[in-house]
């Protein structure tokens, strides 16, 4: 048998090497849903995520449901006059009985704390229940035969709520303080977990450190006005720290895929298509799953919803080969 001409060497050899890379990729994954808050429940970071997933994967077939909910805790706790007196904050304990048997994941993203110290100072109950309401979460997660991602609290970084000069005029070295000294603390202890065995991505000491830099020259900047919730930036932040933390080698190729969509005609068009997508099956699912949060979207049935996703995904993938190879 005559050997190979070396350039077919070499394309097989490459597509070896793909193939091996795409299954060494999330092995096993096929469907994630993510769990967490407001923030989460925006979902600017994981219409990013699922882009990635299209763009880099799109040989496997990823099923993506964010099913965050606003206001909500892994605590249990809400503070006295929650919402005007409306409704206490929801409880994830109310719901997740309920969303991990209808949902069936493979791999959830949590991302919760930032409700959960109720905009308060370090108190050691409330920590105390955050800890417990983690565990407790990583506990129902992988019994139910799925792999848990841990999310560090984003960063609060209201500028109402920012120190002042001190006696000698000069300003502290960061202008992260207040509440967010509690999200630190309880990021902190998630990132303790990882000793034992406990996979957790660290997305409030990046979100830190590039608001403090940013600061040094522009003192009034903010991912969120409200100290809360992230602008699109802020979003795009914690999809970077996600795909790095899974993919260090990725982070380059994300950084320019992004860069390069945002000059592209089809850019905002892609995006637009993920964020129906997205939203549409979240909704479906929050809806099927239930909650006692007043004030959602309501979303539609399960089928319906997953019969029009089919259509976008569709729509979303023939975009995405039409892009510039990456």
């Amino acid at each position: 048998m005559r050997p190979l001409p070396l350039f077919f060497a070499l394309l097989l050899a490459l597509c070896a090497s793909t193939l091996h890379a795409a299954d060494n990729f999330l092995p096993g994954v096929k469907r994630i849903v993510f769990l967490g808050d407001s923030v989460t429940h925006g979902g600017g970071y994981v219409e990013d995520f699922e882009l990635y997933l299209f763009a880099r994967h799109p040989e496997r077939k990823f099923e993506v449901i964010d099913i965050g909910l606003s206001s909500e805790t892994v605590s249990g706790l809400s503070e006295d006059g929650h919402a005007g007196g409306k409704f206490p904050r929801p409880d994830l304990h109310e719901r997740l009985d309920r969303a991990l048997p209808k949902t069936k994941p493979d791999l959830v993203f949590a991302c919760y704390g930032m409700n959960d110290g109720i905009y308060l100072p370090l108190d050691e109950a409330r920590f105390a229940k955050f800890r417990e309401g983690m565990d407790w979460l990583h506990d129902k997660v992988t019994a139910a035969g799925a792999q848990i991602i841990h999310v560090t609290p984003p960063t609060f970084h209201a500028l109402s709520a920012r120190p002042g000069p001190d006696a000698e005029g000069k300003m502290p070295t960061s202008l992260l303080g207040g509440y967010n000294l509690v999200l630190d603390r309880y990021a902190a202890w998630l990132l303790e977990q990882r000793s034992k065995g406990w996979r957790v991505i660290d997305i409030h000491g990046p979100m830190n450190a590039f608001i403090d830099a940013q600061r040094k020259t522009n003192p009034d900047f903010v991912f969120a006005k409200d100290g809360v919730h992230p602008n699109a930036d802020g979003h795009a932040l914690i999809a970077d720290q996600l795909i790095a933390a899974l993919v260090p080698g990725d982070a380059a190729w994300w950084q320019k895929f992004r860069t390069d969509l945002a000059a592209n005609p089809k850019g905002a068009e892609l995006r637009k298509l993920v964020h129906q997508h997205v939203h549409m099956l979240g909704d479906a699912w929050l809806s099927d799953i239930g909650h006692k949060r007043p004030g959602v979207a309501q979303g539609l049935p399960v089928p319906e919803a997953e019969a029009k996703a089919a259509e976008l995904e569709g729509k979303i993938r023939a975009l995405v080969t039409e892009l510039p190879p990456h």
